[in-house]
């Protein structure tokens, strides 16, 4: 076998192996933005949860 052959195989290869380790990276990055996205909403909800039962307080004690 000669050696430009092994060199194209193993050129090949990397270039395979940085693709899937950029698609692996892509998937991680969209799951972090996802849990994010996930967590940001939770705090809405605890904050307009907190408002909310204020505002009751505050009506109640009135």
């Amino acid at each position: 076998m000669p050696n430009a052959a092994i060199i194209a195989k193993v050129q090949q290869m990397m270039v395979v192996v940085v693709v899937v380790m950029m698609m692996m990276m892509m998937m991680m990055m969209m799951m972090m933005m996802m849990m994010m996205m996930m967590m940001m909403m939770m705090m809405m909800m605890m904050m307009m949860m907190m408002i909310m039962i204020m505002m009751i307080k505050m009506l109640l004690y009135k």
